[in-house]
């Protein structure tokens, strides 16, 4: 919290949504008008002319209105637990660290600000932060329920490492409480409206949280004994074989970089998920099509690369289609480290294998201890890479995370992307750029918020 801010209590945050149109921003609204942002390129805004920043030229958040909703302790998460369209019509947004980075003079950038402007400038939809780096988790249990019944939740990027503990520095939240919390949201998807945009350090995390929850799965199965109500034994048996098969491959399964040098060898290594990109990535770049390895020359196993083109022609994603357009689609990238692309086609390949033996045994493992199971995503998709004339520099540069609902054969999607589209053009924080605050035209011809609102538009739909 900035030190010359004072939050306000929650007991002085409005208590109707929307700021621009106080009271008529409800879900149904903002769906709407999320919608007419993306569709119509060259009209104005339908939302009133009305400045979002204080008198004195501020854009904090907790300092006044439409800023003012900061859950900074267990007292505020309670009060949306007792006032839930507090939190119903609103985007929650989830700090796990105090900045992004710092751009070019060397000022940290607080990117949250930046997701609240647009929300409202866009669609008028309010925003709520959780602060974990400051506040902690505060609690597991009521948070994610609370969290999935958001419009959406965007969880941010920030310093530090993932494969390094020790760069978790804030005490409030370490980094294993980050890890219970992501694996939460990731398997909170299926039941709940919210779609969960991970962006940066965010979408490093659900990298290594998706790892985190294909390990726990397999686990789980070789070590369960009997399935209840598995009476011939045919559910276990057939889990069993599956779970063994990725093990072997997760156990064997190498990731390298740069000029093949192996970097992390086996699920169970701290940089199988995440490790630190060949070379940092700063500033405006290209968004490319992915292209997955060649089959007959890539040391990866064949079944992951092909498991990857199976998925791409099977769903529907959103910012593989915009890239895939005529048009060049530019974003900010900030980043030291990068999911690496092995672990990701290989949590793909074991997502879509637990899934097709979950399918037919799925009424016997409701309501046991592997129920859980049925959470998990079906598949897991590389949407676009980035590359310079030198060549490749991140190939997992966002993510579709696809679930299958078994009963109504519906998909839900979230998405993670380690670019930042809601820094706009020019790494700029709302608030502390020089000039004026971007208008709602300047939004709409801007690419990283049109991916920022077509992956809530899309979400948000499901």
């Amino acid at each position: 919290m900035s030190a010359d801010v004072v939050p306000l209590n929650h007991e002085r945050w409005r208590t109707r949504p929307g700021f621009l149109l106080p009271g008529f921003a409800e879900r149904a609204s903002v769906r709407v008008l999320l919608g007419r942002f993306l569709s119509d390129r060259t009209g104005p805004s339908p939302l009133p002319e009305r400045s979002l920043f204080t008198s004195d030229g501020r854009f904090r958040w907790g300092a006044a209105p439409p800023l003012e909703k900061v859950v900074w302790s267990r007292e505020d998460l309670d009060f949306l637990a007792l006032h839930p369209g507090q939190i119903q019509n609103a985007v929650t947004i989830i700090e796990p660290w105090d900045h992004v980075g710092h751009n070019a003079a060397g000022e940290p950038l607080r990117a949250s600000t930046n997701v609240a402007y647009v929300l409202q400038k866009v669609a008028d939809c309010d925003s709520i932060l959780l602060p974990v780096w400051s506040s902690g988790i505060l609690d597991l249990d009521l948070l994610v329920p609370l969290l999935a019944s958001s419009l959406a939740v965007v969880f941010e990027g920030g310093a530090p490492s993932v494969y390094d503990e020790s760069s978790f520095s804030h005490a409030a939240c370490p980094r294993d409480e980050l890890f219970a919390l992501v694996e939460r949201l990731l398997l909170a998807r299926p039941q709940c409206h919210a779609p969960t945009i991970f962006i940066c350090l965010g979408h490093q995390l659900a990298a290594e949280g998706l790892v985190r929850l294909v390990r726990r799965g397999v686990y789980d199965v070789l070590g369960c004994a009997e399935i209840e109500r598995d009476r011939r034994g045919d559910a276990l048996s057939t889990l069993q074989s599956v779970c063994a098969r990725i093990r072997e491959m997760g156990e064997k399964l190498e990731v390298r970089k740069g000029d093949d040098v192996v970097v992390a060898q086996g699920w169970n290594d701290p940089c199988f998920a995440v490790a630190r990109n060949e070379s940092p990535e700063w500033g405006t770049r290209v968004l490319t099509p992915y292209h997955p390895p060649n089959a007959r020359t890539s040391p990866l196993p064949k079944e992951l690369i092909l498991a990857q083109q199976v998925v791409a022609d099977s769903y529907e994603a959103v910012i593989d289609t915009m890239v895939g357009s005529d048009k060049q689609v530019s974003i900010e990238m900030f980043h030291g480290d990068e999911a690496n692309e092995e672990a990701v086609l290989f949590a793909n390949w074991a997502f879509r294998l637990l899934h097709d033996a979950i399918v037919p045994y799925r009424a016997v493992l409701a309501g046991t201890a592997l129920a859980w199971l049925l959470d998990l995503p079906a598949a897991v998709e590389i949407l676009c890479s980035t590359t310079t004339e030198a060549g490749l520099l991140t190939e997992c540069a966002a993510l579709g995370i696809y679930y299958r609902d078994l009963e109504t054969k519906r998909t839900r999607r979230s998405f993670t992307c380690q670019f930042h589209p809601e820094l706009l053009a020019g790494q700029a924080e709302v608030g502390r750029a020089a000039g004026p605050p971007p208008s709602y035209s300047a939004l709409k011809r801007d690419d990283g918020a049109r991916i920022f609102a077509r992956m809530l538009y899309e979400g948000a739909l499901e």
